[in-house]
């Protein structure tokens, strides 16, 4: 028998062994609703009652199992109010709760009826929650599925149960990268991890859990917590052993986050709380700790930045109305850092590379270094020898020009010299096809003006990768004046060959990121001109959230590099030019050889191997410390408000179209405080009446650099937030 539902089907066999198949209607992936979670409800129901029913096995009927829950749900949560939201939170723990007793006798733990979660691919948050409760978990054997509970780098935490569930089955400290981290594995690793129970190939997936299902007997259906001697991994709390890891755990949240992220804290104290205490009344804990974090501003901000918004544009929102353009054939010219990561990642998502620099040496040092990421992807069980093989057998490193011919796009990672670009450009035009896209992988200069050196100014674009580009998620598309609609596709397109997320931006001086982060580092360097103490400014960015320091990432990015940068800068802009102060310690750091991390001598020290030592002890003498130190809050609104301003700057100005890419590409390139959302988030997270106000008290201290921006000023005059009002305005549209 058989009776289809909107996301589930159900059936039994002639053995009596029923399948509940999720399969959600329209989706690529499933996603558990509201709706979803009724009918799962139901048909758990009608397992258990009927008498014929030996077992039942959970699976899929798509390729992943379950991508997580339908954000929707979530925000349908939080408009019902904290009560509302701790009653369906609870409601979730009652059906995963029958599910894992299964209609078993609660006193003789006997007579249930077994069910087991056989995920045919990728499984995370709900979608992993889910399996938790049953009473086995078996894999389909795909090293590309990944398994586990990510929710935490959206702002949230598993609350259907999951951490309850992962301490108590792992202990709290082995636990703690899948639920602090949300680290994900793939099958084989998940089990070794002691997340799942079986990993089989695809073709018996189903055959090996309806044996299971035959042949499981009443003790394999209790859970450990649900037996009189149950003792916690790791030992409990109140337990020696368990009160260290606590603490450790505690330490390392803390030391990690700097407590600035709510999410973290609340998971801690819900797993710590809920060790204290029996398992039911941990699910409540959990569920309490849950409705608070949901109703924290921070929440619906990482959800909308690194969720919505960042799906939105992986999937072409923005796009130009043109044909499919994905890159058939790459040329990457310069084979250097950035051009020969660009080349690899090309590579490794199937598009054929020609790789050219002028030396052949060269070349191949840029294959050779694609071919040592793979090595080091072998080593991790990544990559197959195979495999490896066949990635480095789509780069072909060359002298020749002529080897572009075929290229459908060419990107070019030359110096930051207009000219050296220009001469790139004229020699790859003269090969290419007519509908061939050329691109720049600058990082300041205006693509405006390297495209004047293009006979075909409307097939010229930037497409700024970010370093280190295999790891390195986002990737700034710049369309200058003349560039037309079919580039843009065309680099959107290649990125989302790559699996990486766009943003696309207007041409302007440093495009949007560095256009940010410039004036972060900038502002960080003149704390230092005026006596502010090091670590005190460094502590500062990193008690905001942020990832790094500005004297940290200037170290890293190099202090040449930002001299170079300032040269131009100031010859652009001539008496208009603001960052002189900056200047003379820049100057005077590279002048000393001190150019950051990679001469191992900057703003901090480092030891033979490039580690870094802590602050450099000469920074007190070439700037002493001024005898009065300002409070940490002013320090962290300088910082915090550099980028911020420069964002709604970039927003103002035509630069940003967008305020989603405006907010996931601060988060993504440049580490901007991801608890906030991205900086238009944190503008209406405090309200702009309340920027409006920071800048007025630090514009009078420290220079017009920080007055408000006009379209800040009219947001707060408006009563409005920035989603607010471009919300309307796309609905308007």
């Amino acid at each position: 028998m058989s009776r289809a539902q909107a996301d589930f089907t159900y059936a039994i066999d002639a053995d009596g062994v029923a399948t509940i198949t999720w399969d959600s209607l329209g989706r690529s992936m499933n996603v558990m609703s509201s709706e979803g979670f009724l009918q799962l409800d139901a048909m758990i129901d009608s397992a258990l009652r009927d008498d014929t029913v030996k077992g039942v096995i959970l699976t899929s009927g798509k390729k992943d199992f379950a991508g997580g829950m339908d954000l929707n749900v979530l925000a349908d949560l939080r408009r019902g109010g904290a009560q509302s939201i701790f009653d369906q939170v609870m409601a979730t723990h009652s059906i995963l709760r029958k599910i894992e007793r299964a209609g078993m006798d609660p006193k003789t733990l006997k007579g249930g009826k077994p069910i087991v979660a056989a995920l045919t691919g990728t499984a995370l948050g709900i979608g992993f929650e889910l399996p938790l409760a049953c009473h086995r978990i078996i894999a389909a054997d795909n090293p590309r599925a990944k398994i586990g509970l990510p929710e935490i780098m959206v702002g949230i935490f598993p609350g259907a149960g999951g951490t309850t569930r992962l301490v108590r089955k792992m202990g709290a400290m082995m636990a703690a990268p899948f639920l602090l981290e949300g680290k994900l594995s793939d099958p084989k690793s998940a089990k070794a991890a002691g997340l799942i129970d079986e990993v089989v190939a695809p073709e018996d997936l189903l055959r090996r859990a309806k044996d299971w299902v035959l042949s499981a007997t009443d003790a394999d259906l209790v859970k450990p917590w649900d037996r009189k001697d149950y003792k916690m991994p790791g030992g409990a709390p109140y337990h020696p052993a368990g009160y260290m890891t606590y603490v450790g755990a505690n330490a390392m949240v803390n030391g990690r986050t700097q407590g600035a992220f709510p999410a973290a804290r609340a998971l801690l104290s819900a797993a710590y709380e809920g060790a204290l205490v029996p398992f039911d009344v941990a699910l409540k804990i959990e569920a309490r700790h849950f409705t608070s974090i949901l109703l924290n501003p921070s929440s619906s901000a990482m959800i909308r930045t690194l969720f919505i918004g960042k799906e939105a544009l992986e999937k072409g929102a923005n796009r130009p109305d043109a044909p499919d353009q994905s890159v058939k054939t790459l040329g990457v010219i310069g084979a250097g850092m950035m051009g020969a990561g660009i080349a690899y990642v090309a590579a490794n998502a199937g598009i054929c590379v020609v790789l050219l620099d002028a030396d052949q040496a060269a070349a191949d040092r840029g294959k050779a270094q694609a071919e040592g990421l793979l090595d080091k992807g072998m080593k991790r069980g990544k990559v197959t020898a195979d495999q490896k093989a066949e990635v480095l057998g789509r780069i072909l490193a060359t002298t020749e020009f002529a080897a572009l011919k075929p290229c459908d796009l060419v990107i070019e990672a030359v110096f930051e010299d207009p000219k050296i670009k220009a001469d790139v450009t004229a020699k790859v035009e003269a090969v290419v096809g007519a509908g061939c896209i050329l691109a720049t992988n600058t990082s300041t200069l205006p693509i405006t003006e390297l495209a004047r050196a293009s006979t075909r100014a409307g097939q010229f674009i930037g497409i700024h990768f970010f370093s280190p580009v295999d790891k390195m998620m986002l990737v700034e598309i710049i369309r200058g004046k003349e560039t037309g609609n079919r580039a843009v596709a065309k680099a959107l397109d290649f990125v989302r060959q790559l699996r990486k997320t766009p943003i696309v931006v207007n041409d302007a001086r440093f495009f949007y990121a560095n256009r940010c982060i410039i004036p972060y580092i900038n502002e960080g360097i003149r704390m230092i001109a005026e006596g502010i103490a090091p670590a005190l400014v460094e502590n500062a960015a990193k008690l905001l959230g942020m990832p790094v320091g500005p004297l940290q990432l200037v170290d890293e990015t190099s202090i040449d590099l930002g001299v170079k940068i300032a040269k131009a800068t100031r010859a652009a802009m001539g008496q208009a030019y603001p960052d002189a102060a900056v200047d003379k310690v820049l100057f005077a750091m590279a002048d000393q050889g001190r150019l950051g991390k990679k001469s191992k001598a900057g703003f901090y020290a480092y030891d033979e191997n490039g580690a870094r030592l802590g602050l450099w002890d000469g920074l007190a003498a070439a700037y002493p410390l001024a005898p009065s130190q300002p409070k940490l809050q002013e320090v962290q609104h300088r910082l915090l408000l550099a980028q911020v301003l420069e964002a709604v700057r970039a927003l103002q100005d035509g630069v940003l179209g967008d305020i989603r890419q405006g907010d996931v590409g601060a988060v993504l390139g440049w580490g901007f405080a991801p608890w906030s959302g991205g900086p238009f988030s944190w503008l209406d997270i405090i309200g702009a009446d309340q920027a409006v106000a920071m800048c007025n008290s630090l514009a009078a201290a420290h220079g017009p650099r920080f007055a408000a921006p006009a379209l800040l000023c009219d947001i707060a005059a408006s009563g409005q937030g920035f989603y607010d009002r471009y919300a309307l305005q796309k609905t308007a549209a």
